[in-house]
């Protein structure tokens, strides 16, 4: 199956996450700066997870292009990644609420890393599809980033029950590492 109907509801899908999550933050009833100080967290909290969805569609897009062709299962596997990224709007709502409470940035990592492990099993899907001769299996030799991204995710979860804050930096830095789309992608497309 050609690729493109998948890659066009992905991109229309996270549209929409985008949208809802833009919702949340409420127009301040005030004029002036002490006004926007109640929603200093909320537009924080927004611009973390717009940079989150905005990196799995960077990504995504990057993925796409090495692939040849989709059968049902990547586009199963497609939808089980769009529907963890899907969430992102709630829990980012949630901890609006709370204010970076224990809980709500615990479930904000376990988001996180539930999208992780989708990511991880579509490209495995999109690996077996493709067979030994996957342009992605080439690009896929060795998946630090991904572990690496888990253990963070797995570390900010625990650490949120007694200091939120610090998972939220171990998001952050997850966030940073996966920031530049992966440059072996676009090395093997300037190889093919």
């Amino acid at each position: 199956m050609n690729k493109s109907r998948l890659e066009a509801f992905s991109d229309g899908v996270l549209a929409i996450i985008i949208t809802i999550m833009v919702l949340e933050i409420k127009i301040p009833h005030g004029t002036d700066l002490t006004a926007i100080k109640p929603l200093i967290p909320v537009a924080l909290s927004y611009l973390f997870s717009f940079i989150y969805v905005g990196i799995y569609w960077n990504n995504h897009h990057h993925l796409f292009q090495v692939v040849r062709e989709v059968n049902g299962a990547i586009l199963w596997g497609n939808l089980h990644l769009l529907f963890w990224i899907s969430l992102l709007p709630f829990a980012t709502g949630w901890i609006d609420e709370n204010q970076f409470s224990s809980f709500p940035v615990a479930f904000y990592g376990f988001i996180l890393a539930m999208c992780g492990m989708a990511w991880k099993i579509l490209t495995i899907i999109i690996i077996r599809h493709e067979g030994p001769t996957s342009r992605l299996r080439e690009v896929y030799k060795s998946d630090y980033k991904q572990y690496l991204s888990v253990v963070l995710y797995v570390s900010g979860i625990i650490i949120a029950f007694f200091y939120p804050l610090v998972s939220v930096f171990l998001y952050v830095l997850v966030a940073v590492t996966w920031v530049i789309p992966d440059k072996r992608i676009e090395r093997n497309l300037k190889k093919h």
